[in-house]
């Protein structure tokens, strides 16, 4: 084996394990945040996405991220990945090494593609997301990743971004903000939910915030293999990036409460949860230059930078299902900045001074933002023309899970049969009860309430 160890592989393989974790945390997140009448249809696209994105990666996408550069500008070997990016398959001696990144890169995509489920969710329609997904991961995600990231595959995939001295350890930007970018080119084609920005409106409250509260911590979980397994070999700086991790995550979610608790009067759920997820999106790229101290102060900042973009979506009526865009986008650019701004110099390994490296680290950004949404905002307006990617008004009010699936719930056939008795005025009929659930002891205390307006009547 050339330059790995048994030890690296495994490590390697067993943060690509937590890293996929990180999609149960996904699915759990986005679901609890939506309305009960859309949760299947989100579950269901989160677990979509990781097989488009796994599949797509592995035809086309490794190969335009890793394979042997053109100009630093996109890769060209390596697509439907045998185990090589020379052509030698398994005779290459360091192919198990190779597959193993092939594994935790695989997961890296199928995260930057599920952030956009979150964005969109309760208004778009599965195939509409099944061309983004494939897009995003495909294509937008692995060029700017070749510019970036090619060389962690060997000196031949080096691309432009990471010749010049760009620095995002393990994603901010190329993950996180990339997942953001395509986010907000979609909802500026979709538009807001139905009643979100309505007259007397009121902020679309999930239904299972407990829920979501544990997406948060199968994502805090999986992040440690996020962060740490980008050393991509076991080394001693591990450590160190896994408790500047934790710290980060840990920073931003008191930032979040603190905020609330001062602004509002009281410590809000969302705030908090989202001030988790901004530290750890804004730690991913500089845990490995930042102090402990850095990796606080990191995390803190992620936080307001999202409370600040949240209110900022909010006064240009952009509506975000579930914070995607403050929590990925904003502190995933915060967090690529933080790299020149709190990193110590020594340890960037670039050769660049303090304004050169802040000045790469802009144009990082900046081409992941043209990348991102310049290259999805007028593909998706095409596709929208050609194939609507946003549900029917009678679709979104019913709920995705029936419209797009077919897949009733105990309450929406509560709160259906209860529409039928105020469209037809004829309560003779009692609406069903299911025993042992929330809908069946609304639906019997209806019961109760309709039994005795026919006899006051």
């Amino acid at each position: 084996m050339i330059g790995h160890s048994t030890a690296d592989i495994v490590w390697l393989t067993v943060a690509t394990i937590l890293v996929v974790l990180m999609q149960a945390g996904f699915l759990c997140l986005e679901t609890g945040f939506v309305r009960a009448k859309n949760g299947i249809n989100v579950a269901f696209k989160n677990v979509a996405d990781f097989c488009i994105s796994a599949l797509a990666f592995w035809t086309v996408g490794f190969g335009l991220m890793f394979g042997v550069s053109v100009a630093g500008v996109i890769g060209s070997s390596g697509f439907l990945f045998d185990g090589s990016l020379s052509g030698l398959g398994e005779s290459d001696p360091d192919a198990p090494w190779l597959i193993a990144f092939f594994f935790f890169q695989v997961a890296f995509c199928g995260t930057a593609t599920t952030i956009v489920s979150g964005a969109v969710a309760e208004r778009m329609n599965f195939h509409g997301y099944f061309v983004i997904s494939a897009m995003l991961s495909g294509v937008l995600y692995p060029v700017f990743g070749h510019w970036a990231w090619g060389g962690a595959a060997g000196e031949a995939s080096t691309g432009w971004l990471q010749t010049m001295g760009f620095i995002d350890f393990a994603g901010s930007t190329v993950v996180h903000s990339m997942g953001g970018w395509m986010s907000l080119a979609c909802l500026l084609v979709l538009g807001p939910r139905l009643g979100r920005y309505a007259k007397g409106s009121r902020d679309i409250e999930g239904h299972n915030v407990p829920f979501a509260a544990l997406g948060v911590f199968l994502l805090w979980v999986g992040w440690f293999g996020f962060n740490g397994g980008s050393t991509l070999a076991m080394t001693p700086s591990v450590p160190g990036i896994l408790v500047n991790t934790l710290l980060g995550g840990a920073a931003g979610g008191v930032a979040g409460i603190l905020h609330s608790w001062i602004v509002r009067g009281r410590p809000e759920v969302s705030p908090f949860l989202n001030g988790v997820l901004a530290g750890l999106v804004a730690i991913t790229a500089c845990c490995h230059v930042v102090s402990m101290p850095g990796a606080v102060l990191t995390g803190a900042v992620g936080a307001m930078v999202a409370v600040a973009c949240s209110a900022l979506l909010d006064r240009l009526r952009i509506d975000d299902a579930v914070g995607a865009e403050p929590v990925h986008l904003a502190a995933g650019v915060w967090g690529t900045l933080a790299v020149a701004l709190l990193g110590r110099p020594e340890l960037w390994n670039t050769g660049l001074d303090f304004v050169a490296q802040l000045k790469v680290q802009l144009l990082g950004i900046a081409m992941a933002g043209l990348v991102g949404f310049g290259g999805a905002y007028p593909l998706l307006r095409l596709i929208n023309r050609l194939l609507p990617l946003r549900v029917t008004a009678e679709a979104e009010r019913i709920g995705l899970n029936v419209s797009e699936h077919g897949a009733s719930t105990a309450m929406h056939e509560l709160l259906t049969a209860m529409e039928d008795h105020r469209r037809s005025g004829d309560f003779s009929s009692a609406v069903p009860v299911e025993a042992s659930t929330e809908a069946g002891l609304i639906a019997l205390q209806y019961n109760q309430v309709a039994d005795r307006f026919r006899t006051e009547v």
